[in-house]
């Protein structure tokens, strides 16, 4: 179902393949399905499951609240759709790093990123995160990439140690990282470019670049991050936001004036859903599910 045509172990050769490349990876988050299939249409190259969305989502702030059965479930639901590798953002490992890496890689995901904060963290761009010691962190590492069974299961691991000990030392945990076995590196709430060009003289590994709105890092266009040296560029909360921001400006204009005349023109349309979720397709399953016309419903 879905029409999806690539299984789970194509996506993960895919994205290895892609990371190869020397061109870099432009990575929106999704915070549900359908959000991912358009993410596919447009053609970006993977997708990416943030674990502040799905905190969010949930209604819950991102301070480590969410449970593996909640992330990983909605991953799944969201890498089903596309044909894309999907990232998956498993905050501090939950409670044991082995039985999440096995759910995620069972559930179809082409890479998790990790991170060294301590098990209550919050979001990288706040004050005052505290952190697990480089040791604790290694050994987390270390359980990870030998839970997986697929070599090209990647596992990313992230530091959030730069507004805590300084950008030196967290190129040092970071060093420690990738000789524990990470092959990405995620060195999150990077100031501006000086802050992004040490990082890549420093580490010879691949780096993904988080560019979070509202945040502590300068928003680089793609092509200056490439230039920098960055092989992924993630968008973790931004279709979140869109979407929340219009759905808010939308509710309260149908409260104040009774109606939704106004703002008719900021929805998508129903034919535009209905080619989204490839309804037409389904009428090769069943020739009684598409037996109407989307004409006037621009």
């Amino acid at each position: 179902m879905h029409f999806v045509e690539k299984e789970p172990v194509q996506k993960r050769s895919d994205f290895v393949n892609k990371l190869k490349s020397k061109k870099i990876l432009r990575i929106p988050g999704a915070y549900n399905p359908l959000t991912a299939k358009l993410i596919e249409e447009i053609g970006y190259d993977a997708v990416y499951v943030s674990g502040g969305v799905m905190a969010n989502d949930l209604g819950f702030p991102d301070i480590g609240l969410t449970t593996l059965q909640d992330v990983s479930t909605r991953s799944y639901l969201i890498s089903r759709v596309t044909n894309l590798p999907t990232i998956v953002d498993i905050d501090t490992g939950f409670k044991s790093c082995k039985e999440t890496i096995e759910t995620f890689e069972e559930f179809g995901i082409a890479a998790v990123h990790l991170e060294d904060q301590i098990e209550r963290k919050r979001c990288g761009h706040l004050d005052n995160k505290e952190l697990i010691t480089s040791d604790a962190m290694v050994k987390k590492i270390k359980e990870c990439v030998a839970s997986r069974k697929d070599e090209n299961f990647k596992i990313i691991a992230r530091s959030d140690a730069k507004s805590v000990e300084g950008i030196d030392k967290m190129i040092d945990r970071c060093k420690a990282y990738i000789d524990a076995g990470a092959e990405i590196i995620f060195p999150e709430a990077l100031e501006n470019e000086k802050d992004f060009e040490k990082v890549r003289k420093e580490l010879s590994c691949y780096l993904l670049a988080n560019m979070t709105e509202f945040g502590k890092s300068k928003l680089f266009n793609y092509k200056e991050l490439e230039n920098l040296g960055y092989n992924i560029v993630i968008y973790p909360v931004t279709t979140q936001r869109l979407a929340m921001k219009n759905v808010e400006d939308g509710l309260r204009d149908i409260y104040a004036n009774g109606h939704q005349n106004n703002i008719i023109d900021k929805m998508q349309t129903r034919k535009r859903l209905y080619e989204l979720v490839d309804y037409e397709k389904y009428n090769n399953l069943d020739e009684k599910i598409y037996n109407f016309s989307t004409e006037g419903h621009e």
